[in-house]
């Protein structure tokens, strides 16, 4: 019976890992939180989920449900068109080491698949900058993924395939890896395509980081602006033709000669307005000197 028993156990076991996929390991930072994705076989898109808090799958204990309210601590949430439930952790702490994602079966056991939480004070063995990131179709994203150790180095897609340094194909996408940077592998994915949405996760050695992507349509504004060519008698010839170097020529002597015209004119103003004045000034001088004449004994003769 109890050999029975602990063979039942194993079925039990085997059938959740099979049908549940998600990381292993994760390192995080204390007081921070986290999102780990949980990929569910298509006959479950209709079953409740949850997340398990405990080391063994006997003992766990329900930490929030789908069809619960969330709490500050735990969120869930479930994605079935993608067949993939997420559960995020939050403010955490040292004794959140050991999670299962579940799926509540009816008229049976339950199905799960454990991960593991390795909770530090100080900076995250494996990590990434943000957890989200957005991309547009026919564009390119690029991931950090920071580091500690050396050893083989992957950027897989969650229940997919992954591709090692430097280059690979995922689901039609180009994926390239660069670790000319110590302590950080960049990876890029380029060509991005609807389809290319979903849960990825950087890995080294052991450990896994979940990041998720969501590519996006282009916008009117995102798209770089067309210029129509416009037919040549549409085009007003005064406001877009540039000047010749002849027509500057041209406008600069008219210019001048208006110039040298105007100070000749003031010129010979100035001369007849000084000739005229001089002119009455001699004439009045001469005019006195017929009107008055003094003789040598004194007298006066006038001159009438």
């Amino acid at each position: 019976m109890a050999v029975s028993l602990s063979f039942l156990l194993i079925f039990i076991i085997l059938k959740g890992i099979h049908s549940i996929t998600t990381v292993s390991k994760v390192s995080v930072r204390a007081g921070g939180s986290i999102s780990i994705p949980c990929l569910y076989q298509s006959r479950y898109i209709n079953y409740t989920k949850y997340l398990c808090k405990g080391y063994y799958w006997t003992y766990c204990s329900y930490a929030v449900k789908t069809n619960t309210p969330s709490s500050s601590k735990f969120s869930i949430s479930d994605d079935k068109l993608q067949r993939i439930f997420t559960v995020t952790i939050k403010d955490l702490k040292e004794e959140d080491c050991g999670y299962w994602c579940a799926v509540e079966i009816i008229n049976g056991p339950d199905i799960g698949k454990s991960f593991n939480l390795s909770v530090t004070g100080g900076t995250p063995s494996l990590s990434v900058d943000h957890q989200e990131i957005t991309g547009l179709i026919g564009d390119k994203i690029t991931i950090n993924c920071h580091h500690h150790y050396p050893g083989v180095i992957k950027w897989c897609r969650l229940g997919g395939t992954c591709v090692t340094e430097p280059s690979g194909l995922i689901d039609g996408t180009a994926v390239t890896i660069d670790r000319s940077v110590h302590n950080i592998f960049t990876v890029t994915m380029r060509g991005l395509r609807t389809e290319s949405s979903g849960w990825y996760f950087c890995v080294q050695g052991d450990l896994q980081m979940p990041v998720h992507l969501t590519v996006n349509e282009k916008t009117t504004s995102d798209q770089a602006p067309t210029l129509s060519p416009t037919p040549a008698s549409e085009v007003p010839t005064a406001q877009h033709e540039q000047p010749s170097s002849s027509s500057f020529l041209t406008s600069f002597i008219i210019r001048l000669s208006l110039l040298v015209l105007f100070v000749m004119v003031t010129s010979f103003i100035l001369f007849m307005v000084k000739k005229h004045n001089q002119t009455k000034e001699s004439s009045a001088t001469t005019t006195e000197q017929e009107e008055v004449r003094y003789t040598s004994d004194g007298a006066v003769t006038l001159n009438l």
